[in-house]
């Protein structure tokens, strides 16, 4: 008899219990949240912002289905940041994810609780973003494109296309961290390779023609650019009128050249974002941010405007065509 009841008590329950069951299946994945914080324009930041969706995707993370992205640009107005960062924190987003150490510096002074992850740093521990590459500690984590590293040699690059070079105007952000450091960061190479450097100090879009005023009145025989949100918003102004004082030019984001300037070196950016995209994987995981180290970059691009080269008069040596990585005709 109480066999008999134990099965009729189970029978009667299973129809609930297959409910119950059904309705975990058809339950909603949780949808995670992530702020994307740019110092940068929605269309300079574009293949960047691509990249890392098709990373997020890869690793089995896809908006719409199991991620939302919540959007905010500066546009190169660097005053804006904290402003867009403090709108993140309150929406309490799972992570933040920066481009460059500005404005995961305004990320960072937001909020200490939300993860950040930085796709292309400049100079993290020297910003004070992280302690060290090895243990970043703290909320903050990503990559390095190693911006500071990389300034003697393009000057390198600017000395073997115009071999008499000896002054250099360069063009920085006295008010971003990053621009400051590279500024004094160049000093040094220029020193080795026998350049004089002229400082441009830029603070807004309006300092741009007083700048080439300058250059053109200390006789710069060519223009190097510092990292900088103002710099990056306005390129095909600043190829513009580099190729207008007949400047030849370098800086560190591929899509100078692209814009008209005469030369491009350093890391390629699409890559770091697409990898930052694993950092994110990480986080929803479980790993706390101040334990994944801060990654470098593993490619670099030199990118030549061919096309520039000949408005201005003047041809790339063999040396630089064969390091070339593309060439802009």
């Amino acid at each position: 008899m109480k066999t008999r009841r134990k099965i009729l008590i189970v029978a009667a329950a299973w129809p609930a219990l297959a409910w119950a069951g059904a309705v975990r299946a058809q339950a909603p994945e949780k949808i995670r949240r992530i702020g994307l914080l740019s110092a940068f324009s929605p269309s300079d930041a574009a293949p960047w912002h691509e990249a890392f969706r098709l990373g997020l995707r890869d690793l089995g993370w896809v908006e719409g289905k199991n991620i939302s992205i919540e959007y905010r640009y500066s546009e190169g107005k660097s005053d804006r940041l904290p402003e867009l960062a403090a709108d993140l924190v309150r929406l309490k987003v799972d992570v933040i994810v920066a481009s460059v150490d500005v404005d995961a510096l305004a990320a960072q002074k937001a909020t200490r609780a939300i993860p950040i992850v930085m796709a292309a740093a400049g100079a993290p521990v020297a910003s004070g973003l992280v302690e060290s590459l090895a243990r970043p500690g703290g909320n903050v984590t990503g990559l390095s494109q190693m911006t500071v590293e990389l300034g003697g040699k393009r000057l390198e690059l600017l000395k073997e296309m115009v071999p008499k070079l000896s002054r250099v105007a360069v063009l920085w952000e006295p008010q971003i961290a990053i621009s400051t450091l590279a500024w004094k960061e160049i000093q040094l190479p220029a020193r080795q390779l026998g350049i004089e450097l002229h400082s441009l100090e830029v603070r807004s879009t309006n300092d741009f023609d007083k700048a080439f005023e300058d250059a053109i009145r200390v006789r710069a025989g060519a223009l190097a650019i510092m990292p900088g949100p103002v710099f990056t918003a306005n390129l095909k102004r600043i190829a513009a009128l580099a190729a207008k004082s007949r400047l030849p030019s370098i800086y560190n984001v591929g899509d100078f050249a692209g814009a008209g300037g005469l030369m491009t070196y350093g890391p390629y950016r699409t890559d770091l974002f697409r990898r930052a995209a694993a950092y994110v994987d990480k986080i929803f995981k479980g790993a706390k941010p101040g334990d994944l180290p801060i990654e470098q970059p593993v490619k670099f691009e030199l990118v030549l405007n061919q096309k520039t080269a000949k408005a201005i008069r003047i041809k790339f040596p063999p040396s630089i065509l064969l390091q070339a990585d593309r060439v802009i005709e």
